[in-house]
């Protein structure tokens, strides 16, 4: 297939730096497979988008599943929809997934955001979810018990990407468990050789963080320095990666501004687009450049260490302890935002199926 010319397309065409599209709507994927998109992601939150903008599809799905299993539970009902949805996605990137021969073209799925304490359930979890198509990555949380259940899934063979991450030593924590679940898997006698673990760095929600305590704090930091707080710690945990031969890849997340696109050009590593960022940066007219290689200025990383402990515990590779995953202030605002979004989904799927009596249809 013929690629559309675009930056984006050509981004795909330096070094090894790849693009996916950060969401699973039919539409959108196929435009970012025309540009040179070679995976994509999904997680409530993106669902719930999906049946807002693609009700035709979903809302007689859900009436249909409703009415052929009468006695499925809401969570039931939800979680057949989340399924339905991901191996759409997936077979839309099979294409890719057969011309790289399983290096590329999978969707990211993401395991119940509430059960992030609970490695056990988050595992069984994620093995029914590998199973669901040959291109799959399950999402994990790099919480503390989300490294526990990264290690165990991984050396049942399961492609994870580990999730709501914002620091250094979540990364590396996350990629450490990948290596002792491949070398589990090896000694059993299992392939490791096609599997392709993605560890992702959610970029532009630490840069939200460090914003979020410059107002509440009443810190006077220079404001252009926080759109570099997390391209820091990409490039930082990227340098790692490299020098200690981890074989998770990266993958960039939570875009917020056009440097989190043009600063790390070149890499080996993904970048997951929502769609809105994708037309924006394809009608900018940049014509993209490798910059995955310049470090951040110095002067820049010694104001925001200056600035912002939580900086430094995100950059530094000891900044946090596992047991402090969970409660560093980006993980819990995102995992709160990812467990409404899936109670606001199973809302959404309660109303299909039960409406309200005192709503007048539409």
């Amino acid at each position: 297939m013929a690629l559309v010319d675009c930056p984006l397309a050509r981004t795909a065409q330096l070094g090894e730096t790849d693009y996916w599209n950060d969401s699973c709507a039919t539409d959108e994927l196929a435009y970012a497979i025309e540009r040179g998109a070679t995976g994509a992601t999904s997680n409530p939150s993106i669902v719930l988008e999906v049946m807002g903008k693609e009700k035709a599809v979903w809302v007689p799905f859900v009436r249909e599943l409703g009415v052929s299993n009468p006695h499925w539970s809401e969570v039931e009902l939800t979680w057949a929809t989340i399924e339905a949805m991901a191996v759409r996605g997936a077979a839309a990137l099979e294409p890719v997934f057969e011309r790289t021969h399983g290096r590329k073209g999978r969707l990211s799925v993401q395991i119940n955001p509430a059960n992030y304490r609970d490695p056990g359930r988050m595992v069984e979890q994620a093995v029914h979810l590998h199973g669901l198509a040959r291109n799959i990555h399950v999402k994990f949380p790099t919480t503390a018990a989300g490294i526990e259940g990264i290690e165990e899934a991984t050396a049942l063979g399961v492609n994870i990407n580990a999730t709501v991450s914002f620091t250094v030593a979540q990364a590396v924590a996350a990629a450490e468990a990948v290596e002792r679940g491949l070398a589990r898997r090896a000694e059993a006698g299992g392939d490791v050789a096609s599997m392709m673990p993605i560890c992702t760095l959610m970029i532009g929600r630490l840069d939200d963080w460090l914003r979020v305590i410059m107002d509440r704090d009443n810190v006077a930091a220079e404001p252009g320095a926080l759109n570099w707080a997390g391209i820091a710690v990409l490039k930082r945990t990227y340098g790692i990666f490299r020098e200690r031969g981890y074989r998770s890849r990266l993958l960039v997340a939570a875009f917020r501004h056009r440097l989190h696109w043009t600063e790390l050009v070149g890499g080996d590593l993904a970048l997951t687009m929502p769609y809105q960022w994708q037309v924006r940066f394809n009608g900018s007219g940049i014509d993209p450049q490798p910059r995955m290689e310049i470090p951040v200025e110095p002067a820049i990383i010694a104001e925001l260490t200056a600035r912002f402990p939580d900086f430094a515990r995100a950059y530094e590779p000891d900044g946090l302890a596992a047991a402090e995953f969970d409660s560093f202030g980006p993980t819990a605002r995102t995992l709160r935002s990812f467990i409404k979004a899936y109670h606001d989904l199973v809302a959404v799927i309660r109303d299909i199926v039960l409406p309200d009596p005192d709503i007048r249809p539409r």
